[in-house]
């Protein structure tokens, strides 16, 4: 039996959708909307709109951009010999805010995942080994999650960026296991970059 009105249960069924919102959250959330002002909930709904119809990922890197090349991969001060591969976006935002690292990046969007069937072929990497066969890239860093599918990814394609006789390094050690880059503290996320090996 549904105890609410019709529309607050398919507002509470939309939002359990999201990552990380269970019934109970999603709840909440629905009855935290319906009290907000009118203009409140119609500036969250075209913010959603705009960011949906706006945004999409760069042609160069992969990054969320409003403009392809996004201002990362356009901006001349930036080592274009350095190129810092992680799994998503958000993570390129995790590393600009240590201000330690000053190349380029590539956003693979996602990591290797047998179980979830994810492969190589449904990752960012036919576009990263174009980008490495150019000739500009002389280090690779990879900044993938450090957990067992950031590992198996890590290890993937250091195996496959070897023999391009570019050098591959991982970020240090000391990072939290199973943890994932946008969690991590700037200071701890700026030491790993600086204390980055070679693979």
């Amino acid at each position: 039996m549904n105890y609410y009105p019709k529309a607050m249960s398919r507002l509470i069924k939309e939002l359990a959708k999201l990552p990380g919102i269970g019934p109970k959250t999603a709840q909440r959330l629905a009855f935290h909307l319906f009290e907000l002002p009118r203009d409140a909930v119609t500036q969250l709904a075209t913010a959603m709109v705009e960011a949906k119809e706006n945004l999409k990922f760069c042609e160069g890197c992969g990054h969320l951009t409003e403009e392809s090349p996004c201002r990362l991969c356009q901006d001349p001060m930036r080592d274009q010999h350095l190129l810092c591969v992680v799994e998503e976006p958000k993570d390129v935002i995790a590393l600009e805010k240590t201000r330690e690292f000053r190349g380029l990046y590539h956003v693979l969007h996602g990591a290797l995942s047998p179980l979830e069937g994810i492969g190589p072929e449904e990752l960012n990497i036919t576009k990263l080994l174009q980008r490495l066969r150019a000739g500009e890239i002389r280090e690779v860093i990879l900044a993938c999650d450090p957990d067992m599918e950031g590992e198996a990814t890590a290890l993937y394609l250091a195996k496959i960026i070897k023999p391009l006789q570019i050098k591959v390094t991982r970020l240090a050690r000391g990072l939290p296991i199973g943890g994932a880059l946008e969690y991590i503290d700037e200071v701890t996320l700026g030491k790993a970059i600086e204390g980055r090996q070679e693979l």
